[in-house]
């Protein structure tokens, strides 16, 4: 006889088995530009092929951009850098850029706790964006939050490092959550890190300075007008203020940054000058944002302004732009055109109150 299927006992089902569920953790990447490996030619080579090739930092045509970087700026370019960089590097540590950086990351990751995985890549070289996300992978964080090391947002920087994230991450069979923290230009922990910084100066200095510095990398103009769909930007009064039409322009983020820097360290107007550094010439001749701090610096002599303290405020680690370009050539330049004394407040680096906040904008997002 059939039995009946509706009224026969079932037989308990197997025991599934036991799976491990790691104590699902965020993932911060940190992101810095990059630096060469060492200060060899044949690796500063291979570190601007890299960085002078990337379509956000020289928007040409790829046919254009190649052949003239890689086969003629590069190559000329490349044994002059690697005598700076020779310069710059730490015979113990490497590249400050570098060593700063994962300071930064170690700090970070004792301060933020277990909860977090905290991984550290570069833009252009090593160690690699997709080594560092690799890690971050490997741990089966169960979002990313990713942040760019630049305060004010550049397609340039910024925007490169965003979109090799996704290049990477697109090719991933289970894609994580993952978030950007864009700019941190007025984060009050960042502004208070730089002030605390300049107060320090302030205090330890022989005379009072006679006038303020605040130098920026700069782009070129067309970048931020590439950014600015609805044509609002003027190069002029449309930075006074930070709104929702120039939020991502990179000048008014400069320009903000400076006024509370400013306002920290109790200065007036008159009191500051912020300029822009380190333009790419070419025989294009396209204007770069302006003023230039090689040009102003020039003329402060002859205003009265003899002792300068000097900001670098588009940079967290200590580099060639900093600690070579503001640190030393600009201030040979200043003392060359009638100036007695030029001083750079280092970066922000891994100082307790910017791993602080680091920390707090980890947090918020």
């Amino acid at each position: 006889m059939t039995p009946d299927i509706a009224t026969t006992p079932l037989a308990a089902p197997a025991a599934a088995p036991a799976l491990h569920h790691p104590a699902a953790r965020i993932g911060l990447l940190l992101v810095n530009l990059g630096t060469p490996d060492s200060p060899q030619t044949s690796d500063v080579r291979r570190y601007l092929n890299e960085f002078l090739t990337d379509a956000r930092v020289v928007d040409m045509p790829a046919a254009v951009r190649y052949p003239l970087f890689r086969g003629l700026v590069v190559p000329l370019r490349a044994p002059k850098s690697a005598k700076i960089y020779k310069e710059l590097w730490d015979d113990e540590r490497g590249s400050p850029l570098l060593f700063h950086g994962l300071d930064l990351t170690e700090k970070v990751r004792a301060a933020l706790g277990p909860e977090y995985v905290v991984a550290f890549g570069m833009r252009y070289q090593n160690p690699s964006v997709q080594k560092a996300l690799e890690e971050l992978r490997a741990a089966e964080v169960e979002r990313i939050i990713v942040l760019p090391l630049f305060p004010q947002y550049a397609s340039a920087s910024t925007g490169s490092v965003q979109e090799r994230v996704m290049d990477i991450v697109k090719d991933w069979w289970i894609v994580p959550s993952i978030s950007f923290i864009s700019q941190f230009a007025t984060d009050p922990g960042f502004i208070a890190s730089i002030v605390a910084r300049g107060r320090a100066a302030m205090a330890a200095a022989e005379h009072p300075f006679d006038h303020f510095v605040l130098s920026y990398h700069g782009i070129p103009e067309r970048h931020v007008k590439k950014g600015d769909p609805t044509n609002y930007c003027r190069f002029g009064v449309c930075c006074d203020s930070l709104t929702d039409a120039n939020r991502y322009c990179y000048r008014a983020q400069c320009f903000a940054t400076s006024r509370l820097i400013a306002e920290g360290l109790g200065l007036r107007d008159d009191q500051y000058t912020v300029c822009f550094q380190s333009r790419l010439q070419s025989r294009l001749r396209d204007p770069w944002l302006q003023p230039y701090t090689d040009e102003a610096l020039k003329e402060f002599s002859a205003k009265g302004w003899k002792n300068i303290l000097a900001f670098s405020p588009a940079f967290v680690a200590d580099c060639l732009e900093t600690t070579i370009e503001v640190g030393e050539e600009f201030k040979e330049l200043f003392e060359e055109h009638g100036g007695v004394h030029w001083q750079l407040v280092p970066s922000l680096n891994s100082e307790p109150e910017w791993v602080n906040a680091v920390v707090e904008m980890v947090r918020r997002s």
